[in-house]
């Protein structure tokens, strides 16, 4: 079997290995010819992902990837992983898909297979994807062609997170198309959970990101309230998790970032008034989390002026660009939103981020691209006035920290068990 997955970055990368290392060919399709040059000469571009696994899927022969959409006719499954933004106003963007669906119709051959996996609301893959499928190819989705979704489930930097041991659900347009995506995902994947439709699959990716986003919003809540009471909301957390049964723990940070719970909750809040329906609870969730970086700014302003400082003029340096701990994936990061909030407020900014050497362009945040990461070193460190810690990468020193910065504001808990002098460390 030969397939074809569509977006080679941090979900389509991964999958496109795993069936590889499965037995099964794999053409990559990108459009960035950079990605896929370094993909053919075996070089990774993604911190957790090693060359050398792409190289040996490269040298083997299983893997292979090109910028041209008209060699899907080699293969007998097409899956798509690319991305989906909200625009300017907060409303789901799902050009990516229907741009590739576009471009996938004039080469679909009769008994072919195509799967979505990008994050969507309910009724893309039957309505919008299949809709274009079928005008550009002249055939009828679940007759001519199978038709299905299937969420993706990456959780980068997570070194227990194994394509291949993540149960996979997966809904069919009909239960052929069911049937057909079974057996192609039955050949990499172990765990196959298998939905009446695929518009429960894609309520089922919303539904895990939505419950994510929301006990987040509740701890980031208490953490104001339970600091006006003097109260540690990390010790708090480290008691509850204790409790063996009725308890997950959710932690705090600066906001919300990374391509999935930032986005998400919006595209069924969007997709519910269709319905005449309203999504209070998310888009509650959703401004408590959003009003997190503005708290951390407060935070920096309070430790400043302890120090008869102003914040403009201040040298600040913020630690960890990434959205998360131990990964170069910088999508939706609240580094980039405090950044901003810092300089419009006459802060001096700068950051540091051994994964995020340079900034890259971004679709919200472009006037930061091509901006480098700051040297680690006492005397770099001691020149700035305050250091904000963004992202806990655990390769960062931070019993160094505490001996070269004079005041530390720490978003993630980071200077916990370290010794620090008084007053240097404020939570936020």
């Amino acid at each position: 079997m030969k397939i074809a997955i569509v977006g080679l970055g941090y979900v389509g990368l991964p999958l496109s290995l795993q069936f590889a290392r499965s037995n099964t060919s794999v053409l990559g399709l990108d459009i960035d010819k950079s990605k896929v040059k370094s993909l053919n000469n075996g070089r990774s571009y993604i911190k957790h992902i090693e060359s050398s696994a792409i190289a040996e899927s490269v040298d083997a022969g299983l893997f292979s990837a090109s910028t041209d959409f008209a060699r899907i006719k080699e293969t007998e499954a097409v899956i798509i992983c690319v991305p989906t933004p909200l625009n300017k106003n907060r409303e789901p963007d799902i050009s990516y898909i229907i741009d590739t669906g576009k471009a996938l119709a004039p080469h679909l051959r009769k008994g072919m297979l195509v799967v979505l996996e990008s994050t969507t609301y309910p009724g893309t893959t039957d309505e919008d994807l299949r809709e274009v499928l079928e005008a550009g190819s002249g055939m009828e989705a679940g007759t001519d062609f199978h038709l299905a979704f299937s969420p993706e489930r990456e959780d980068p930097g997570n070194p227990n997170s194994k394509v291949a041991v993540i149960p996979k659900v997966i809904g069919g347009y009909t239960p052929a198309c069911l049937e057909r995506a079974k057996a192609v995902y039955g050949r990499a994947i172990k765990t196959l959970v298998p939905v009446s439709s695929c518009r429960v699959a894609e309520a089922t990716k919303l539904t895990e990101n939505i419950f994510r986003s929301v006990n987040i919003a509740l701890v980031n809540e208490l953490k104001i309230v339970y600091s006006a009471m003097g109260i540690d909301i990390w010790e708090v957390i480290n008691a509850a998790k204790t409790k063996p049964f009725g308890f997950m723990p959710f932690y705090p940070g600066p906001g919300l970032g990374g391509h999935c719970i930032p986005i998400d909750p919006f595209y069924l809040t969007w997709k519910a008034r269709e319905y005449v329906q309203n999504t209070r609870f998310i888009e509650l969730a959703g401004e408590v989390n959003s009003a997190m970086p503005e708290y951390v700014i407060q935070q920096v302003i309070i430790a400043l002026n302890a120090r008869r400082k102003a914040i403009n003029g201040s040298k600040i340096l913020i630690l960890g660009l990434a959205y998360k701990a131990d990964v170069d994936d910088d999508r939706e990061s609240p580094s980039y939103v405090l950044m901003d909030m810092l300089a419009g407020r006459g802060a001096k900014v700068a950051y540091y981020d051994p994964y995020v050497p340079v900034i890259r362009p971004t679709r919200e945040h472009p006037h930061w691209a091509g901006t480098k990461s700051t040297k680690w070193d006492a005397r770099t460190v001691k020149g700035f006035d305050l250091v904000l810690i963004a992202t806990k990468h655990a390769c960062v020193d931070y019993a160094a920290l505490a001996k070269w910065a004079p005041c530390i504001v720490d978003t993630r808990n980071a200077m916990s068990g370290i010794p620090t002098r008084e007053g240097q460390v404020q939570k936020a």
